[in-house]
């Protein structure tokens, strides 16, 4: 088929091209601040009184390398407990004789319930060990208000744990000698908690603030996490009250925080100790900052040093070392006893959810709740009043209700675009699994999956332009003596921004702090216009010159989009191999969906602000096809990449499981086998023959018949084995396992059961653990 252009594809492609261009700045751009790039990491031999990353990183090594594994039950937990404390006995015996240093091992012991994944668990626990430093001033008191910055040592299984939380500790240790080595003398008590059981259902955190001497003097809590191996450190939750996140805005070095975090976590299936501290037993002021690129290797065995992201801790460390000493200059720092009494006086915090986030990591914006109430609400009365400026105090009330009709007309084409750039995606994604071999192709190549779905998403978000290139006016050009192109660019352009302060004023109302996304993108549009008004008085309406007027303004707007957008992208991604396998066949597609979705939101967010006046070039036949075939092609191309790599692996879940009749009888033994992503077992057996030949599977293997793993079997996982959809059983021998155990756990009646008055029972219940 042959493409017939005229002078106005040929500008078409030119206006295309350069906005190409123009993200591709913005895209090179915002990779390299998510990979923290700029941070230049200090070396071992930098002065004292600065945060050295190689310092912590030699922390890092000892931890994961030397030591190894830090799971209950393995002796490098209790080598990493001596290691952290030999640590901090050696920065006490540097310490001045202003500093007051009090370092405590405890063994902490509890039991409490919780709710998990959105399942009860009841859980016990005896003999952990948190490691617990103090570091105040020689006139300080016990009950002043403290500052805790709490990371655990301890590391999920079979991981060497470099990431989670390795880096934790390492920055801790080094913030400890920093704070000392720098002679700066903390106006309120330091205290750094490394609590060796969090992985276990945060029960080093529970026993703290059960259990501890220094508890209710703590004031604010920094909670430090990792769920990658480094990027961007980003403030997750803030909370209970908005003065923590104030005070991190105010002195974060390279901030990072986004208050619509803290919208999405409670669906995210985890959590950290942060939800002890300030939610479930503290209710402290405080912070949960998170590593989050380099999912691929979260809780693996690929959690090593080498996989750090060089800059990673150093932006970590600075950042940390300024946010303690503001938060221990607050004077909203507040000791459990001085908090009561505020409480008791009946005052209500009325701003706990303020809206804040950073610009590209170069500074930070922040305003209270009830600013956001009349900031969030502008752009929806301009919406509102603008037409009865334009038209009622010049055309009367009929001109006034046809052009808020055309604005309404306008919002709800550019809704549609919207709609169709999430569709368009997640059609074409389905439609390329029905003919490939296997899904997520783009798991291992994240910029697979922005080459297969921009292109579908911008048609999408084109077609509605493309269709109504005539837009269907309410208004009389004639009585308005104006041209129709005219009131189509007013009509389109109103409608888009209306739409942007519909969506801003529905975060607003829901009580959600995310608004700030779409009030950014509304407020950016407004000078742009202005611009693109002033500048048609020059050069024409139909002008690039004024279409470039129009795109400059918005340039600020659009690289944040671009870094918000790109980055959710980029972490959703790399937590696809973890999210889960759905039932079949339609599990088989649902991870593909859902990043296609996000791209296609992610595209119709970037790209939107510009179709009031660059879709008038962009929306051609011409562009709409060029689209069409460069869809295809990256999807034919896509099927080409494999899934997986050395960097990105395939997760499952492999466990040998006995069952027992009483301390001496093995009644069963078998492989129980789980995946955890839309690629079956099936994909597993044909691309690793050599698990398939250990289990003796032969070609003649079918899903179908295979015996299956009940989900009773997973139970030491529980509530996370609810994310296996099907667990396939395989025999296995038990001769190993005799040698191992003298004998096995069983559970039996210690005593008989009694019987109450109203009919209940109670049970005694002794559990050997073999």
């Amino acid at each position: 088929m042959a493409f017939r252009f005229d002078y106005r594809d040929v500008t078409a492609f030119k206006v295309l091209l350069v906005l190409s261009f123009m993200y591709g700045l913005m895209s090179a751009l915002v990779y390299s601040i998510v990979h923290l790039k700029f941070v230049k990491p200090l070396d071992s031999d930098a002065p004292l009184d600065r945060f050295s990353e190689a310092r912590a990183i030699q922390h890092v090594r000892v931890l994961a390398d030397e030591i190894g594994d830090r799971q209950e039950g393995r002796p490098g937990l209790r080598e990493a407990a001596v290691y952290i404390k030999t640590q901090l006995e050696g920065i006490k015996e540097r310490a001045g004789p202003k500093f007051r240093i009090e370092i405590e091992e405890n063994v902490v012991n509890g039991s409490f319930n919780m709710i998990f994944l959105g399942h009860s668990i009841s859980l016990g626990y005896r003999n952990h060990t948190n490691i617990v430093m103090r570091i105040s001033s020689t006139d300080s008191q016990d009950t002043d208000p403290s500052v805790l910055m709490n990371g655990h040592f301890d590391g999920p299984l079979s991981s060497p744990g470099a990431g989670d939380c390795g880096s934790c500790v390492a920055s801790m240790l080094e913030l400890a000698r920093l704070t000392i080595d720098s002679g700066w003398i903390p106006p309120r008590p330091i205290i750094f908690l490394f609590n060796g059981a969090e992985e276990l259902f945060m029960l080093g955190a529970h026993g703290f603030m059960k259990a501890h001497k220094w508890r209710d003097s703590v004031g604010a809590v920094i909670n430090v996490e990792a769920s990658g191996t480094g990027g961007l450190d980003l403030v997750c939750q803030s909370g209970p009250s908005s003065w923590p996140s104030s005070v991190y805005a105010q002195s974060a070095i390279y901030p990072m925080a986004h208050s619509a975090a803290q919208d999405v976590f409670p669906v995210i299936p985890g959590d950290t100790d942060y939800r002890i501290f300030s939610q479930d037993y503290g209710d402290i002021p405080g912070l949960d900052i998170i590593f989050l690129i380099g999912g691929y290797y979260y809780h693996t065995s690929h959690d090593t040093v080498d996989r750090l992201l060089p800059g990673s801790v150093q932006a970590r460390g600075d950042n940390l070392f300024n946010v303690l000493k503001a938060f221990s200059n607050s004077s909203k720092l507040q000791n459990a006893h001085d908090r009561a009494s505020f409480e008791a006086t009946g005052i209500k915090n009325t701003d706990e959810r303020a809206i804040f986030f950073d610009y590209l990591t170069w500074f930070m914006i922040y305003y209270s709740r009830s600013r956001a109430t009349v900031l969030h609400g502008i752009p929806i009365v301009i919406f509102i009043t603008v037409p009865f400026f334009l038209r009622l105090l010049n055309s009367g009330l009929h001109s006034w209700f046809a052009t808020y009709s055309d604005f309404v007309k306008g919002m709800m084409i550019h809704a549609t675009g919207k709609m169709l750039a999430i569709i368009f995606p997640i059609a074409f994604s389905v439609l390329r699994l029905l003919f490939s071999g296997y899904a997520m192709s783009w798991f291992a190549h994240p910029f697979l999956a922005f080459m297969m779905f921009i292109p579908c998403s911008l048609l999408g978000l084109l077609i509605p332009r493309s269709l109504w290139s005539h837009f269907p006016l309410s208004q009389d050009a004639m009585l308005l003596k104006t041209s129709k192109e005219a009131l189509s660019d007013e009509a389109r352009f109103w409608g888009a921004f209306g739409f942007y302060a519909m969506l801003t004023m529905a975060y607003l109302v829901a009580g959600l702090t995310g608004g700030f996304l779409t009030f950014i993108v509304a407020t950016s549009m407004l000078p742009a216009w202005i611009f693109f008004c002033i500048s048609i008085n020059f050069y024409g309406r139909r002008s690039l010159r004024s279409t470039l007027f129009y795109v400059v303004p918005l340039i600020p707007c659009i690289t944040y989009s671009v870094y918000f957008g790109g980055f959710v992208v980029q972490f959703l991604i790399e937590k696809m191999g973890m999210m889960g396998a759905f039932p079949s066949p339609y599990g088989y597609y649902v991870q593909d969906i859902v990043v296609a979705a996000a791209v296609g939101a992610v595209t119709g967010w970037c790209v939107g602000p510009l179709l009031p006046i660059c879709g008038l070039w962009l929306a051609r036949s011409s562009v709409l096809q060029f689209l069409l075939h460069l869809t295809v092609l990256a999807l034919a191309l896509s099927s080409q990449f494999f899934p997986y790599s050395t960097g990105a692996h395939k997760r499952l879940v492999f466990q040998h499981t006995f069952v027992t009749a009483d301390a001496n009888q093995i009644v069963e033994s078998s492989f129980d086998f789980s995946v955890v992503d839309s690629n079956s077992f099936l994909f597993l057996f044909k691309f690793a023959p050599e698990v398939a030949k250990e289990l003796h599977i032969g070609p003649e293997f079918s899903l179908e018949a295979a015996n299956v793993s009940q989900r009773e079997t997973w139970m030491v996982l529980f509530p996370v084995s609810f994310l296996f959809s099907k667990s396939l059983k395989f025999p296995a021998t038990s001769d190993e396992i005799s040698k191992q155990y003298e004998y096995f756990p069983y559970l039996s009646t210690s005593k008989p059961h009694t019987t109450s008055g109203d009919g209940s029972r109670r049970v005694y219940l002794e559990l050997s653990l073999g």
